[in-house]
């Protein structure tokens, strides 16, 4: 569920995955460990989700 969150946020920020764990966790990994199976705490759940809350969305005002 985590790894599914955080891949909807990537596309919908266009944010690269290496970006996205730098910043959420202090772990450029982070995302591609998820991906090949890795099973996070969950403090590390907590401190992602709320970071991709927090994170300010991009607004388009031309």
């Amino acid at each position: 569920m985590l790894l599914r969150d955080i891949e909807r946020f990537l596309r919908r920020t266009d944010m690269p995955w290496t970006k996205f764990g730098r910043l959420a966790a202090n772990d450029p990994r982070l995302v591609g460990d998820l991906r090949n199976g890795r099973v996070p705490r969950e403090a590390m759940c907590l401190r992602v989700q709320s970071f991709m809350t927090s994170y300010p969305e991009q607004t388009d005002a031309i």
